[in-house]
């Protein structure tokens, strides 16, 4: 235990966190569907007007650009959190 540590309740016995397992490669593949999808669709709405005429390759690149920042530092942090607390409770 260390200085950070609170001490347990009196009566409580302290236990180890519960490791969790890295996920599969099925569960990262359907993280990855439900981060990218939903990102790409409210990308699409929000700029395919703005991005009309410019040709696809071109459009494809910048939307990628906004794409990859958003689902790798803010969508998938979240969906490992929702995933992690689902390990914890069926732990239980």
């Amino acid at each position: 235990m260390n200085k950070f540590d609170t001490p347990p309740a009196a009566g409580q016995i302290p236990t180890a966190p519960v490791p969790i397992p890295p996920p599969s490669k099925h569960q990262l593949a359907l993280m990855i569907w439900i981060a990218v999808f939903p990102t790409l669709t409210i990308l699409n709405l929000f700029l395919g007007e703005l991005l009309g005429g410019i040709p696809m390759v071109w459009r494809t690149l910048i939307l990628v650009t906004i794409a990859v920042p958003i689902v790798i530092y803010a969508v998938m942090p979240q969906l490992h959190r929702v995933r992690r607390a689902f390990y914890m409770r069926r732990a239980r």
